[in-house]
């Protein structure tokens, strides 16, 4: 296949990948302008051992080493600085365990580079027959963490929020706050959440994952658990963010109606069903009415607020918004590559 048109790069952040990461380097050299290796402190050395492969001077791999373990968020986000300020546009980050076939790049960047797209991500749920390589446990939990992602993200169309095989326009990043984004396992979808906050275009491009002798380090059953409280923050401040303090629409007057509803709707009762017990006297019809009516119609209004937000979706990527504008200066604040102990081969 031929190398993907354009500036094009590729991001790989690098911990414990030594079985993988010198194949996987090789194939990308193939598909795009350049590969961004960031070495997360890894005590196997995977920058290391690339050396011999791609020495110094080499055109198309660079290799950064962080002098601390950042984590998967946090050497992507590095990965991330650097190439945009090498002036590359699109930069699809790419795991280096092998799991991800380099063949699928022209498909993440095409929707970006027409105009269709911000940000552009792998599903493997498209194809119900190709799932079956996929295992049953992660088969479970990536389902529930989708469910939960569009709660939070505002994303209702995105499945596989955990797939890490993505892509996104240069133009993009200084308005998702890179120094924000989570630096564990979480990143993706924290990184999903603020690209919903700006009106970033979201694509899914189906594709099957290929597993093989590779370890995963994220368990998604424990995920499930540890990154509810999370999505649960994410999504009060994505609904509170998008409308009530940015814009007022007939969804947030569904939300604002809706929720003293409920709330009187569960207190009244509560208080009816302890002095039912207490006294050994059933509430009245009129009572029970009155504390279910409101209930009814509180629900009735949440689900026409979700209604209105799964409709809510941006028409035009930011990117494309951004075009022949000054390119927005990365926050004072923000580490620069520069500042980032590193070894270059190219």
């Amino acid at each position: 296949m031929t190398k993907v048109p354009r500036r094009v790069c590729a991001i790989v952040p690098a911990y414990k990948v030594t079985n993988h990461i010198v194949e996987v380097v090789k194939e990308l050299i193939d598909k795009v302008d350049h590969v961004f290796v960031v070495d997360d402190a890894c005590p196997q050395q995977s920058g290391a051992l690339l050396q011999p492969h791609f020495p110094a001077g080499h055109p198309s791999v660079t290799v950064l080493r962080l002098p601390e373990n950042q984590g998967v968020g946090g050497a992507v986000m590095a990965g991330y600085r650097l190439a945009a300020e090498r002036g590359y546009e699109v930069l699809v980050k790419v795991d280096g365990d092998g799991q991800m076939d380099p063949a699928y790049i022209p498909a993440l960047v095409e929707p970006i580079l027409s105009g269709d797209a911000d940000y552009t991500k792998g599903n493997r749920f498209f194809d119900p027959v190709t799932l079956a390589s996929m295992p049953l446990a992660r088969l479970i939990g990536n389902a529930g963490l989708s469910f939960l992602s569009k709660l939070s993200t505002g994303h209702w169309h995105v499945m596989d929020p955990t797939n890490g095989y993505t892509a996104i326009h240069a133009s993009v990043l200084p308005w998702v706050h890179l120094e924000r984004v989570e630096k564990r396992y979480f990143f993706e979808t924290d990184l999903l959440f603020r690209l919903g906050i700006v009106n970033a275009i979201v694509l899914d491009i189906p594709m099957p994952a290929r597993y093989g002798d590779e370890v995963s380090n994220l368990h998604i059953g424990q995920a499930l658990f540890d990154f509810a409280g999370k999505h649960l923050v994410r999504t009060v401040k994505r609904i509170f963010y998008s409308y009530f303090l940015r814009g007022f629409s007939l969804a947030s007057v569904f939300l604002l109606t809706a929720l003293p509803l409920l709330a009187f709707a569960l207190l009244f009762g509560a208080y009816e069903w302890h002095r039912s017990i207490a006294t050994g006297i059933p509430a009245t019809a009129g009572s029970i009415m009155l504390a279910a009516l409101p209930g009814l119609v509180g629900i009735q209004l949440v689900l026409s607020f979700f209604s209105l937000d799964m409709a809510n979706a941006p028409s035009k990527p930011l990117w494309v918004l951004l075009a022949g504008r000054k390119r927005r200066a990365w926050p004072d604040r923000l580490d620069s590559p520069a500042s980032v102990a590193s070894t270059q081969a190219g």
